[in-house]
């Protein structure tokens, strides 16, 4: 195996001597704790608090911290959801994986910053690729085309949700509510925006409405016009790209993983 690259799930799990705890206990309590605490709470002596037991009883079920983040990631993966486009349409079966994708991110704010730095090649991260791949398929898409309107739908998803959640950890640390910060932040916006009339008529229509409605109905319009932009180009009928030099990188489409060099901790 190249020595580059390391991963919990390329290796046989291992056999604890002891059965007071297990792998799936382990991961669960660290989701819990990455919830309560975030990511930077993480520690393997911390975990074991949690959970009662000795730091040692923890490294005979997960031998590193890397590993761990892979299995709670993967374990956060098993909470999207995604309708088979076999029994409901393509357009259907990908906006279910896209709402899905969003409210697990949202109730797990620490994954985010694990997608892209970690391998996503754990059962629940291949059960969703596969069946995404299968939605774009089932399209109409072929070749290459197939993996970039799978990575356009995430790639949306990624980028409408990363600013969302950031926006949300800015109000817990400043210890406010949406209502709050925006009565906060709005002498200095009309100031800014001085020059500007039309822009604070918009602030202003927009500070008027509930904000977690306003960022679904905003999530809802990009994913809509997303995936009308790809009904449109098979509409159009265009050929799928098969030039090997502008496929993927990666192949099959997944959450970004990037390989990294294996740690020891």
């Amino acid at each position: 195996m190249n020595q580059c690259f390391s991963s919990v799930w390329l290796r046989e799990p291992r056999t604890a001597k002891s059965s007071t705890l297990s792998r799936a206990q382990i991961v669960r309590v660290a989701v819990q704790l990455l919830d309560a605490e975030g990511l930077e709470a993480l520690s393997m002596r911390r975990l074991a608090t949690r959970l009662g037991s000795g730091a040692t009883s923890i490294y005979w079920h997960v031998a590193t911290k890397d590993d761990l983040l892979e299995l709670v990631l993967d374990e956060v993966y098993g909470e999207f959801t995604i309708l088979d486009a076999e029994e409901t349409t393509w357009h259907d079966a990908a906006s279910s994986f896209a709402y899905g994708m969003r409210q697990a991110l949202l109730r797990h704010p620490w994954a985010i910053t694990l997608v892209g730095t970690l391998p996503a090649i754990g059962p629940n991260a291949m059960r969703l690729m596969s069946r995404l791949a299968r939605t774009f398929e089932h399209a109409g898409f072929r070749g290459p085309d197939q993996d970039y309107a799978a990575s356009a739908l995430l790639s949306y998803v990624m980028g409408v949700t990363t600013p969302e959640i950031s926006w949300k950890a800015l109000l817990a640390k400043a210890g406010l509510g949406p209502d709050e910060w925006n009565a906060a932040v709005q002498p200095a916006v009309r100031r800014a925006a001085a020059d500007y009339p039309e822009l604070i008529a918009r602030y202003t229509e927009f500070s008027e409405m509930d904000v977690d409605t306003s960022r679904a109905l905003n999530f809802d319009f990009g994913l809509t016009c997303l995936l009308d932009g790809l009904q449109a180009r098979l509409d159009r009928g265009d050929s799928p790209r098969q030039d090997p030099e502008h496929a993927p990188a990666t192949g099959r489409v997944t959450p970004p993983s990037p390989s990294r060099p294996a740690k020891s901790r």
